[in-house]
């Protein structure tokens, strides 16, 4: 099979090489997915798991990626509740081979049946983007109707579905960004937008939960902007940004086969979108990823046609 593969972290994606791969075998409770699209995050390249196993060993090469859409082909010894055939969409695990690739092992657990009506790209654009608004929000954040939420990068590809949540939760929804992200993130339902670039957060009243992406001194400045018992949450790594009498939360996005269900089950009653910047193909996605102009919005890749 085709597949990206990396072995050199400090090359990034400069070093990724499109090689024929031997193709995955399904191992106990897993399937195999014959791919049709992915996603891919720039920032795998930095991540531990990308070169090392959970036991601390040399994994590369390895094959990134860890959003996808495709069709079931195989199913290891154990494996229930999916079949041979089947669309699916899902997260594999951090510390496998992913899913830049015409085929994928992943646990079944970690798989949510497609619906026929929702395309492959769009399906692949929903995985991380919704998983991780919806576990930042709701999970970790508690956010409940009437509430204010303060959602940094509210244009871009996790922002504007936490906006999108947010907003259908009856949060009042402030997003953040670049002064460009503003009609976008309006677009998503934000109520309110501050620009980065030219305004200062100190100048916002008191919200109940920031949903951050950013980390550093915006995460800071945005925790002394909650009210006493509020919630800081952030995939941004550790911080030492805590609100007064609150709390703050950094996590990892998971897969979770409920919460597929209900995201994509928004998307087809038309209650959420995606928010996809360029559609790229196996052959060309490493130019792809290269490219050195800003793109808005989620790359996927169209891994069969």
């Amino acid at each position: 099979m085709k597949a990206i593969i990396v072995t050199d972290q400090e090359a990034g994606t400069a070093g990724m090489q499109l090689e024929e791969r031997p193709e995955p075998e399904a191992s106990l409770n897993d399937v195999i997915v014959q791919v049709q699209a992915s996603g891919f995050t720039k920032d795998e390249l930095t991540w531990p798991s990308t070169w090392m196993d959970r036991a601390g060993r040399n994994r590369s090469p390895s094959i990134p990626g860890h959003e996808l859409a495709g069709v079931v082909t195989a199913l290891g010894y154990g494996t229930t509740g999916l079949s041979v055939g089947q669309r699916v969409f899902g997260l594999t695990d951090w510390h496998r081979n992913g899913t830049l690739a015409e085929y994928v092992a992943v646990e079944a657990r970690n798989l949510a049946p497609l619906p026929a009506d929702v395309d492959f790209t769009e399906g692949a654009a929903l995985v991380m983007p919704g998983l991780t608004a919806w576990q930042g929000l709701f999970d970790h954040g508690r956010l409940r109707s009437g509430q204010t939420v303060l959602v940094h990068g509210a244009a871009g590809v996790v922002g504007s579905m936490a906006t999108q949540l947010a907003r259908a939760a009856c949060a009042y929804v402030i997003g953040t960004g670049h002064a460009d992200g503003c009609q976008a993130a309006l677009g998503f339902g934000a109520h309110a937008y501050v620009d980065l670039d030219n305004e200062q957060l100190q100048d916002l009243g008191g919200v109940d939960l920031v949903f951050d992406i950013f980390g550093g001194a915006i995460a800071k400045q945005s925790a002394n902007l909650i009210r006493s018992g509020g919630t800081l949450v952030t995939i941004a790594g550790p911080t030492d940004a805590r609100p007064d009498n609150g709390s703050t939360i950094d996590f990892v996005v998971e897969a979770d086969r409920s919460q597929l269900r209900e995201i994509v089950q928004r998307f087809r009653e038309g209650r959420l979108q995606t928010n996809i910047g360029i559609r790229s193909t196996l052959d060309d996605a490493i130019a792809t990823f290269n490219a050195t102009h800003r793109v808005s919005g989620k790359t996927i890749i169209r891994v069969r046609h």
